[in-house]
């Protein structure tokens, strides 16, 4: 059973930066494109950035480009990290890191499969 445990995140102000990180685990945890995600007040599950398995080839929403940067955090793949810079209010929400098999790198939910916990992000004014 694949899982992903999530650490990070919390309150800052306006300008300031936090980092987020996914440890994926379980038999076979590999060739997984993983993608973070955001989910406000309205509910609908927000595309921010991925990273593929083959190649490390990275995208981002347009929202968050030049901010948010994904990485793979060690050797195995295993641990991406998603460091967020130059907060904004708009950014509070709650994030999820989540994991597609198929190593799309796509930005539908529907395409990964696995999810983290989700953790809280507050950016205060």
């Amino acid at each position: 059973q694949v899982q992903l445990e999530q650490s990070g995140g919390g309150s800052v102000q306006a300008g300031g930066s936090l980092r987020l990180s996914c440890a994926g685990s379980g038999p076979n945890f590999s060739g997984y494109t993983m993608g973070w995600f955001r989910e406000g007040t309205g509910g609908e599950r927000e595309f921010l950035a991925a990273i593929r398995w083959f190649g490390d080839m990275t995208f981002y929403a347009a929202s968050v480009k030049g901010r948010f940067t994904i990485t793979r955090d060690n050797a195995g793949k295993t641990t991406t990290a998603l460091l967020m810079n130059n907060l904004r209010p708009e950014d509070t929400a709650v994030y999820y890191c989540a994991a597609d098999p198929k190593d799309i790198g796509g930005t539908k939910s529907y395409l990964y499969n696995h999810w983290g916990q989700g953790i809280q992000v507050t950016v205060s004014s």
